[in-house]
């Protein structure tokens, strides 16, 4: 019976997981292959417009369906849905979390997340790798023995960050226009003016509606983009029986190598538009963490992959039949009865598809600003169960306004398509640099593995980019220049943020100048507790030394407050507070590391006291030896509570607990008010420093940390709390 009993729990266990993972690969449709989807709308046309007619052997029909089928076969399937998925980021994925996994393993990154900064944190051990084979050790030496190495790496990144960020304003310019323009198949006398006006409509909608959160925004994007594969894969299969069934011959790679040989050097630019067919594809490496690997892959397997395949060579088969008028041949390819149903729906999953990008572009830069690679923002958490849904107000209206600006500017798909195949072929290029560093440095694999992989794939992405390249004049540079303002904004801010601690470091106070401090002079102890804030853990930050000289009191328990945001996505809450004793008993000085995940939430000012008091009364009952059954809620409750009740409950609770004196007092201190104290830094570059150092420090990153987001506010520290302590840092 037991046996049975048994079986019966890993049976209920299997199905409840199996259950789990299909209703993920589910959502995963709605949120994660939109782009993907819609890309049969615009490749075709992209690719052949401006051709009045295609060749009449079918010779580049042949061979475009050819390198499209093997374009998404490699790249989508076998790169991403394969090898890719497997590097995630303790669940992460993205540009960004492979970059977050080589600053942690080794010294190959310039952000300060280190294995030092995490080997206090359990979720981090299982990482450690016992042996490292030669090429590890190489590379990494080569890394850490040459700073510009470093240096590369870091930019490199950041470009493909910048070319992630610059999806976002593209995606959702190219995916409504595309669709809006199709209208002009049934109107033709439809003003091109009137196409650009509707999707600004359209757009201003989308953008409107992300303050109300991706998990409502998309909660009908699931149903609408499995209805959209259905009609993509039956329209295929009716333009593949009725025009042409031997298209079927194009999924021979030889066809490719036929259509190479004749291909011309104007038309070599447009192939570059076969990098369409891809997009969306890091984005199912990106929004990794909403999923699991296995529900990507079911849904990618099952569904994606099999439906486009049906539709590109139903298109192609259609444009066999119809070489006279290659443009818009997606939609002349719908069969008449059911235009305008496919039509409403190809309109609706556009909208949707734009909303991974959305999404992605705000965790990418929720990322970076965990990681101090970006100016503070306002982050709000949208969802309650998935940490990973944020929205960002200011981004947001940010990419509106450059959605909006592209399609104006540039108001055809033709353009805005040169732009966006730029930036997608360029982010996966950066992705399969940094995963030749993942395979030796991380799995340790041979070197001939990692080397197999950047060349097989690394060379088709190339051969794309060098058509991309080719029609940089004709839209691609929009990309590049996205790319770069983002790529300065992030550099010069982790350089001013850089150079910030390198100050506080240097000039630190020790305890012994405290100590003399209050010798000398003498300290005046007001009732009461103090979170300093400092960037330095276990350091007294100069801005509190400043503070003392000027007033000459303090608190009567100070607690230095460090946060610390690593390259791990999140920290368990019983790991994330790491508290310390400063100097000797009665000065009443703690020191405290809060450790973040870039993925974390930030918890409210009231929360974080309370979580913060707690670990610091159960530090100081460990260090005397003592034991308190922390099930009950003695340090949770508010002492200063108005309900009665609640404190004879209280007085109950301290009575029959062995707490110790010190705790009594943490107590009793906390009942006569908490404080937060904050540096109200000016960062200016010193007076000896270059031209171009005080342009970038007392110019742009002065400008930045004025208009960006204040510490208090981020932090969420009640004004009536709140100490700013004026200083000028001269770096």
């Amino acid at each position: 019976m037991d046996f049975e009993s048994g079986t019966s729990n890993t049976k209920a266990k299997r199905v409840k997981v199996s259950m789990t993972t299909f209703w993920l690969a589910y959502q995963s449709l709605g949120v994660v292959y939109g782009d993907l989807s819609i890309s049969p709308i615009f490749v075709y046309n992209n690719i052949f417009s401006g051709r009045r007619r295609l060749s009449e052997d079918d010779t580049e029909i042949l061979g475009v369906l050819s390198m499209v089928f093997w374009t998404l076969t490699l790249i989508a399937l076998l790169k991403y849905i394969v090898i890719v998925l497997g590097a995630d980021d303790n669940g992460e994925g993205g540009v960004f979390a492979l970059y977050s996994r080589l600053c942690r393993s080794s010294k190959l990154g310039l952000i300060n997340t280190s294995i030092a900064a995490c080997n206090h944190l359990p979720v981090f051990e299982f990482q450690k790798s016992p042996e490292e084979n030669k090429t590890s050790l190489v590379i990494k030496g080569f890394f850490e023995k040459h700073q510009r190495s470093r240096v590369v790496l870091f930019f490199i990144v950041l470009l493909g960050t910048g070319m992630l960020i610059a999806d976002g304003a593209l995606t959702p310019s190219m995916s409504v226009l595309s669709a809006i323009s199709g209208l002009r198949v049934k109107v033709p006398e439809l003003h091109e003016n009137y196409t650009v006006v509707i999707s600004c409509f359209i757009l201003a909608g989308l953008f409107t509606l992300q303050q109300y959160g991706t998990h409502r925004v998309g909660f009908l994007f699931a149903p609408v983009l499995i209805t959209w594969m259905g009609c993509l894969g039956m329209m295929g299969m009716y333009n593949i029986f009725k025009w042409n069934p031997a298209i079927v011959r194009a999924l021979s790679p030889y066809y490719i190598y036929k259509f190479l040989r004749v291909v011309e050097k104007d038309q070599w630019s447009s192939l570059g538009g076969i990098a369409l067919c891809i997009t969306g594809a890091e984005a199912m490496f990106a929004d990794l963490g909403h999923f699991s690997k296995l529900s990507l892959r079911i849904a990618f397997s099952t569904l994606v992959f099999p439906c486009l395949v049906i539709a590109y060579m139903g298109e192609a088969a259609f444009l066999s039949k119809h070489e006279e008028d290659p443009k818009m041949s997606f939609y002349k390819s719908i069969p008449e009865n059911i235009f305008w149903p496919v039509y409403v729906i190809a309109t609706i999953a556009t909208i949707a598809a734009s909303q991974p990008t959305i999404s992605a572009t705000f965790s990418i830069i929720n990322q970076c600003r965990a990681l101090n690679c970006f100016p503070r923002v306002k982050i709000i958490h949208t969802s309650n169960h998935v940490l990973g849904q944020i929205y960002i107000p200011e981004i947001n209206w940010l990419l509106m306004i450059l959605c909006m600006s592209v399609t104006i500017g540039f108001r055809d798909t033709m353009t805005i398509g040169n732009a966006y195949e730029l930036s997608v072929i360029t982010v996966m290029l950066v992705t399969t640099c940094l995963m030749f560093l993942i395979i030796t440095t991380v799995w340790n694999q041979n070197i001939l593995l990692a080397i197999l992989f950047t060349v097989s794939f690394g060379s088709v992405e190339l051969f794309y980019l060098s058509a991309c390249l080719a029609k940089l004049k004709h839209g691609g540079w929009l990309p590049l220049v996205l790319s770069l303002i983002i790529l300065l904004v992030m550099s010069i801010w982790h350089y001013g943020s850089s150079m910030k601690l390198s100050y506080e470091l240097q000039n630190k106070v020790h305890l012994d100048s405290i100590l003399n401090f209050n010798t000398n002079l003498g300290l005046l102890r007001v009732p009461g507790i103090c979170f300093v804030f400092s960037t330095i853990p276990d350091v007294i930050p100069p801005m509190f030394f400043h503070f003392i000289t000027n007033f000459s009191a303090v608190h009567r328990i100070i607690i230095f407050v460090s946060m610390k945001t690593v390259a791990l996505p999140r920290v368990p809450l019983e790991e994330r507070f790491l508290v310390s004793r400063i100097g000797p008993k009665e000065f009443g000085f703690f020191g405290c590391i809060v450790t973040y995940g870039y993925k974390d939430s930030r918890v409210e000012s009231g929360q974080f006291e309370e979580n913060l008091l707690n670990k610091l009364s159960e530090f100081l009952l460990h260090e005397g030896g003592e034991v308190v059954d922390w099930s009950s809620d003695l340090f949770v409750n508010d002492v200063s509570s108005s309900d009665e009740s609640d404190k004879n409950l209280m007085m109950e609770r301290r009575e029959k607990a062995p707490l110790r004196d010190e705790v009594m007092q943490l107590m009793e201190q906390r009942e006569a008010g908490v404080a937060y104290m904050i540096g109200h830094t000016e960062v200016l570059a010193h007076s000896s420093s270059s031209v171009l150092k005080k342009n970038v420090i007392n110019l742009v990153y002065g400008f930045m940390r004025r208009n960006c987001r204040q510490v208090a506010v981020a932090l969420g520290i009640p004004r009536p709390s709140l100490m700013q302590v004026g200083i000028v840092y001269r770096v």
